[in-house]
C-alpha cells in the first residue's frame, strides 16, 4: 500500500479555505436551571458565590474572541480555567447558556441538528490529547475514518490518507496498529486523520500535553511547518506558556472562566495585564518572543552594517551580531529597505526581564 503513495503525492489538491471564528458574549453555566442565573452572573456574581449559594458552576463568563481565518489561536489556562469547555463550544459538543459563536458569519448556536451534523463533518476536525485512535484499525484505516463517515469515494479516501500520512512523517507505517506506535507517532496519526478531512477549522485540545518534552517540541515543529502550507484556522488549547508562545499567532489567557488577557505573545510578555499574567511570563525566554522592531531606533545613513528583518526575534538578531562580529545591525522592511537600527547592548538589555 505504501508503495502506491508516490502517485498520490504528485499532484496534491488544494486544501479548503480557512474560516474565521467570532465568539461573542459567551456564557456557560452548569446546573439544573442555568438560564435563570445568567442575569446574576452578568451583574457580577462570582463563581464561588454561584456555587455556594445556588449549586451552579460557572464555566465561562462573557467570552469575546475574534479568531482570524488562517491563524493559530491559542487558548491557555490552568486546570479548571474553562479552556477545554470553550473549545467544545466551537463545534457545539457543549451548548452555551448565552451568547453567539459565529463561523464565517453563521451562528453555530442556532443551527438545527441536521445543520450541526454537516458542520461537524465538513467544517471542523479535532485532535485529542489521548489520541482517540480506533485500536482495531490500522494507521491507514484510522486516517480515512472521517472521510468514510462523510461517504466520499474509497479512491478519494485513500488518495487523501496517503498524502497526509506522508506529510506527517508516517510513510511506511500505513498497516501498523496504534499499539505498535509510540505516543508521538499515534498523535501524528491523529493529526493526519484531522487533515485528511480537509476541514477549514482544526480544534486541538491539549493535543501534545501527553507527550514527552522532546517529542512535544517535535510535534510543535510539525504543526508549524504544516501550517505554512495548509493555513487552517487552528484553535489550540494548552496549559503551557512556552507552547502557547511558540505556536500562537494570538493568545487568550483564561482564569476561572474569564479572559484575563489576549493579544500576541509579544503583547502579553511585554505588557502583562496583572500579577497573575506576570507570574506566567516572568521566566519566559524573551529573546524567543520579542521582535527586533520593538527596540529599533532611526537608521544612520551610509553605514555598512549587517541586516535583519523587522520581525526577527531578538535571539536570532543576537546570533547574527555574533556571527558578523558586529556591535550594531540594520533593520529592514519586507521590501529590503532599511527602516531602523539597533545595537548588541540594546538587544541584550531587552532580553533581560525588567
Amino acid at each position: 500500500m505504501a508503495s502506491n503513495s508516490q502517485s498520490h503525492m504528485s499532484t496534491p489538491e488544494p486544501v479548503s479555505k480557512a474560516a474565521g471564528i467570532s465568539i461573542r458574549n459567551l456564557y456557560k453555566i452548569f446546573g439544573h436551571d442555568p438560564q435563570a442565573f445568567v442575569p446574576l452572573v452578568k451583574s457580577g456574581m462570582t463563581k464561588a458565590e454561584l456555587n455556594d449559594k445556588h449549586g451552579h458552576i460557572l464555566g465561562l463568563r462573557n467570552i469575546n474572541i475574534n479568531m482570524p481565518a488562517g491563524g493559530i489561536q491559542v487558548v491557555m489556562g490552568l486546570s479548571g480555567s474553562g479552556k477545554s469547555t470553550l473549545i467544545r463550544h466551537i463545534n457545539r459538543l457543549i451548548d452555551p447558556t448565552s451568547g453567539q459563536l459565529l463561523v464565517d458569519g453563521e451562528d453555530v448556536v442556532t443551527m438545527s441538528q441536521a445543520q450541526l451534523r454537516q458542520f461537524r463533518r465538513h467544517k471542523t476536525a479535532m485532535v485529542f490529547q489521548k489520541f482517540a485512535l480506533l485500536p482495531h484499525r490500522t494507521v491507514l484505516e484510522n486516517t480515512v475514518y472521517g472521510l468514510e463517515i462523510q461517504g466520499v469515494s474509497r479512491t478519494r479516501q485513500l488518495d487523501e490518507a496517503h498524502r497526509w500520512i506522508e506529510r506527517v512523517g508516517l510513510k511506511g507505517f500505513e498497516e501498523k496498529y496504534p499499539n505498535q506506535l509510540s505516543g508521538g507517532m499515534q498523535q501524528r496519526v491523529g493529526l493526519a486523520r484531522a487533515l485528511t478531512n480537509d476541514a477549514p477549522i482544526l480544534l486541538m485540545d491539549e493535543a501534545f500535553s501527553a507527550l514527552d518534552p522532546l517529542i512535544r517540541v517535535d510535534m510543535q515543529t510539525v504543526l508549524l511547518d504544516l501550517q505554512k502550507e495548509i493555513k487552517k484556522t487552528i484553535v489550540f488549547i494548552t496549559h503551557d506558556l512556552d507552547e502557547a508562545l511558540r505556536l500562537g499567532d494570538r493568545i487568550a489567557i483564561l482564569r476561572d472562566g474569564e479572559i484575563i488577557q489576549q493579544g500576541t505573545g509579544q503583547d502579553i510578555v511585554l505588557n502583562p495585564a496583572d500579577s497573575y499574567i506576570e507570574s506566567f511570563v516572568q521566566e519566559v525566554n524573551r529573546g524567543r518572543v520579542i521582535r527586533v522592531e520593538t527596540i529599533m531606533t532611526a537608521p544612520q545613513s551610509g553605514n555598512n552594517l549587517p541586516t535583519v528583518r523587522f520581525d526577527s526575534l531578538l535571539e536570532d538578531v543576537m546570533r547574527k551580531l555574533v556571527e558578523e562580529n558586529a556591535e550594531e545591525i540594520n533593520i529592514c522592511c519586507d521590501q529590503g529597505r532599511i527602516i531602523g537600527q539597533t545595537s548588541a547592548s540594546s538587544v541584550m538589555a531587552a532580553m533581560v526581564r525588567r
